[in-house]
């Protein structure tokens, strides 16, 4: 190991996206289907219609110029996104009040830099430590290790997945030996890889907890789930909201995510962002997307019930569990053999056959895809069950 690096680096694996290796990425190779139907990554299965694209490409050819930086700032969008959440707080709560404005909103390249901003204005300097239930996004504790701060790690119902919360509480009560106390705790509503939203003993907890703990509750699956807590933002100033348009508006390949906050946050996490962190055409993208929501969100009716769909035929299966989702994907676990090497045939198998799914936490993670996609998969899944 170079003796410039850190110690702790060399026991930390870099992140491999998905679908992972050469080997996936090269269609119609001697080990890989012609056609692939890449089911996960959560992504939408819906590229941007023709003429949102044209209208794209029209603002990078005739307004944006390539030569000067992007807007630092990103006024535009974030207006954009504070009229939208306020719109989305109205359609889940029934609420009339439009309190969400540009203060409150913090644009990052994809969520994850909102992660990495979080945890830097929290944890450095030994200054605390993330709380997480495990099965769930892996970015949170990959973030920390790459910043040296610790994680605890709580468990989930074997059944329901909900949050062991008198682990979790005995954890913020009675920090390790040597260890700071956890300063944030994160939550996905609704969890990835398990797909349950929070329950009302958990949105309790979270209530319950201190202001000087940092309550991250990440909605990345907001549109298909319709449930958020941000009508409650105002009262908790230790709360944040993370939101992204990597899914339902199909804007993956663009990296915008954002942060919904106290303004004091928000603020803070402007201090620590990269200057210009997010292209001129992604930022423009995302404000076509806003602008155009009624034709982009309109797919999701259709994703939920194909959702609906999977599902059913998934609870056929013989060995297999599959537990109800509120997000664009599916979990499922081997019920009869749940052995690492049966579970990697199958991952495997899926992957010879064309369908790209991801093997996490002792299971599978099914990305909801179209109608077609949906159909190889169970058909698929027939075969090799």
């Amino acid at each position: 190991m170079l003796p410039f690096l850190r110690s702790d680096l060399a026991q930390l694996v870099s992140y491999t996206p998905h679908p992972g290796g050469a080997e996936a990425a090269v269609h119609g190779s001697p080990t890989q289907p012609a056609r692939v139907d890449r089911l996960d990554t959560n992504e939408s299965p819906y590229d941007l219609p023709d003429d949102l694209k044209q209208k794209l490409a029209w603002a990078y050819q005739h307004e944006l110029e390539a030569n000067r930086y992007p807007d630092g700032g990103h006024a535009a969008l974030k207006g954009a996104i504070a009229q939208y959440a306020n719109q989305s707080a109205h359609q889940s709560a029934q609420s009339t009040a439009s309190w969400v404005t540009s203060a409150h909103i913090s644009v990052s390249n994809g969520s994850d830099e909102l992660i990495r901003s979080l945890l830097i204005a929290t944890c450095l300097r030994a200054e605390g430590s993330v709380l997480v239930a495990d099965p769930t996004f892996s970015m949170y504790a990959i973030t920390a290790n790459t910043l040296g701060v610790p994680v605890v790690r709580v468990g989930r119902n074997a059944q329901t997945f909900e949050t062991d919360l008198a682990a979790a509480s005995h954890a913020i009560a009675t920090p390790a030996a040597g260890q700071p106390a956890i300063r944030v705790v994160f939550m996905v509503h609704p969890n990835s890889p398990t797909g349950n939203a929070l329950t009302p003993a958990e949105m309790d907890w979270l209530r319950s907890l201190p202001p000087h703990i940092l309550v991250v509750i990440d909605e990345a699956y907001f549109e298909f789930s319709q449930q958020t807590v941000l009508a409650e933002l105002p009262q908790h100033p230790n709360w944040v909201i993370l939101r992204t348009f990597s899914k339902a508006f199909r804007l993956a390949s663009h990296r915008v995510g954002y942060a919904i906050a106290h303004p004091e946050l928000a603020a803070t996490l402007e201090k620590i962002r990269l200057p210009y962190n997010l292209p001129s055409l992604s930022q423009r993208a995302a404000e076509l997307a806003l602008a155009h929501q009624d034709v982009l969100l309109a797919a999701i009716p259709t994703l939920l019930s194909e959702r609906d769909r999977l599902f059913q035929f998934l609870a056929t299966l013989p060995g297999i569990t599959v537990w109800p989702s509120a997000a664009n994907f599916l979990f499922l676990r081997l019920q009869n053999d749940p052995a690492a090497e049966t579970l990697e045939n199958l991952f495997q198998s899926l992957k010879a056959a064309g369908t790209l799914v991801r093997k996490t936490c002792g299971g599978l993670r099914i990305t909801v895809g179209t109608p077609e996609e949906n159909q190889r998969t169970c058909d698929r899944l027939s075969s090799l069950l």
